[in-house]
């Protein structure tokens, strides 16, 4: 693949806006996945969605008071409990609704980081931003004909309306409506390039604010040149912590249960929470996520997921311990006890767990051995303050390893350099006739001085390619 030219790429970005007031570094080239790790990815994105699948069941069986096992008692209504915690009780309802049975996110995307032992599955995100960016990433660095790019074919357009349009299998071109919230507003300009790339190939598709939509007859419907249009599925961009700001939310609900339209992400809070990973890791659901997994899916999960714990003060009894990391080489009776970590035993993560407006973005995130031993603190009682309405994950930090790839510098004109950095890579995946399709993958290359990667001005975004 040859080098593309900045000026190439500068033009391309500054015909379309695909972030709001947001810029970073640019490079000559997609970001090379081996063989391998292409073929993993593939994997991952079965397991990702399997995993998803066996959380329903142990949501569903945990708040019920069933068993989880078939042939021996396993009982565990604090895991319902735990993911629960602090939601609104309408949505609690409707998170159980047996109309809800099977309904899975649409949009699959975790996030990877690469380390020296491969990748680390940090978080799995199913309301993921970057679906327009990366698209319009994949048809800039590889054009449609390039089977190297991952989501060459402009995959990641088709793919997202094939996974809404199934939705609706009795439609032969259902409208589609992307409902951006103002607190998600920074990613609308993304979602009208989606929309709009859409509309080229005869799909539905519009992006709209929650306002544009109004409720007639039962059903929903949003003007186009003074025209009501019906709307058949409702792609929501939005957390559901966001859920009361949406002014139009009771009329999305009422025209939901009436059969009228059809919503993705579904409604339940249980997918997106981050605890689901440190439930994975409970020592007491073992059985459960062994018996429930397909076994390649279970070894995989189990390679991938850093040891994770819900973060919850409930008191123990004085001989008991927690199921937790160690501080000054001791287990912990209390979670206050981290405060005796030492610099190396703090190599972990604080972060809130979901439903809350700094759940996404890095924005709750205390690394423990990137800030002082009175930050570190903090966090833990913040975590524990916060715990009887927002729970938070304490996750062991697996440290990216250090890696070069050119970028543009900031010279005139810019010359190629090659650079040491960090990554995450986020695939995505549409869920279509029960399979995660790999669609692409957008790569967040940041400073090495980084240690939480996210989008920032110091990084640079890469689609994905396979190199020979």
């Amino acid at each position: 693949m040859p080098d593309l030219a900045h000026d190439t790429i500068r033009s391309a970005l500054d015909a379309q806006e695909l972030f709001e007031a947001k810029s970073w570094r640019l490079s000559p080239q997609a970001w090379p996945l081996t063989p391998a790790q292409a073929e993993q990815l593939g994997q991952i994105g079965a397991a990702c969605l399997e995993f998803h699948q066996a959380m329903e069941t142990l949501y569903l069986r945990s708040a019920a008071g069933k068993n989880l096992l078939r042939n021996k008692p396993l009982l565990a209504p604090w895991a319902a409990d735990y993911l629960d915690r602090g939601k609104p009780a309408a949505l609690v309802a409707h998170a159980r609704d047996p109309r809800n049975r099977g309904a899975f996110p649409t949009v699959l995307r975790p996030d990877l980081l690469l380390t020296d032992d491969g990748f680390a599955l940090t978080e799995l995100d199913s309301v993921p931003g970057g679906i327009g960016l990366t698209a319009f990433l994949n048809r800039l660095y590889g054009g449609a004909a390039d089977p190297s790019v991952l989501g060459h074919g402009d995959a990641m357009i088709v793919n997202f309306h094939a996974s809404l349009a199934a939705l609706r299998p009795g439609a032969r071109n259902p409208l589609i409506a992307i409902v951006v919230s103002d607190e998600a507003a920074t990613y609308r300009p993304e979602m009208h390039w989606l929309a709009g790339e859409l509309q080229r190939l005869g799909r539905r598709v519009y992006c709209l604010r929650p306002e544009d939509l109004f409720p007639l007859g039962g059903e929903l419907f949003f003007d186009i040149e003074g025209t009501p249009e019906k709307i058949d599925v409702i792609y929501r961009f939005f957390e559901l912590f966001d859920w009361p700001n949406v002014k139009i939310a009771l009329d999305i609900m009422e025209a939901w249960g009436s059969g009228a339209v059809a919503i993705a992400p579904p409604m339940r809070h249980f997918q997106e929470e981050k605890l689901a990973l440190a439930l994975f890791h409970h020592h007491l659901l073992q059985d459960f996520w062994t018996e429930t997994l397909d076994a390649r899916s279970l070894r995989l999960l189990r390679e991938l997921i850093p040891p994770s714990w819900v973060m919850d003060p409930a008191p123990l009894p004085p001989g008991a311990v927690l199921d937790g990391p160690r501080a000054g080489g001791r287990m912990l009776n209390d979670w206050r006890d981290l405060s005796g970590a030492s610099q190396k035993e703090r190599d972990l993560i604080i972060k809130i767990s979901g439903f809350h407006e700094t759940a996404w973005g890095a924005r709750s995130v205390v690394l423990g051995s990137d800030c002082s031993r009175e930050e570190w603190l903090e966090g833990v009682e913040q975590a524990l303050r916060l715990a009887p309405v927002n729970l938070h994950v304490l996750q062991e930090y697996r440290k990216p390893r250090r890696i070069r790839h050119p970028l543009y510098d900031q010279a005139t004109p810019p010359a190629v350099r090659e650079t040491d950095g960090r990554l995450r890579l986020c695939p995505y995946y549409f869920v279509v006739d029960g399979q995660a399709r790999l669609s692409g993958a957008l790569a967040t290359f940041c400073p090495p001085d980084k240690k939480i990667i996210h989008g920032m001005q110091d990084a640079a975004l890469l689609p994905s390619r396979i190199a020979p």
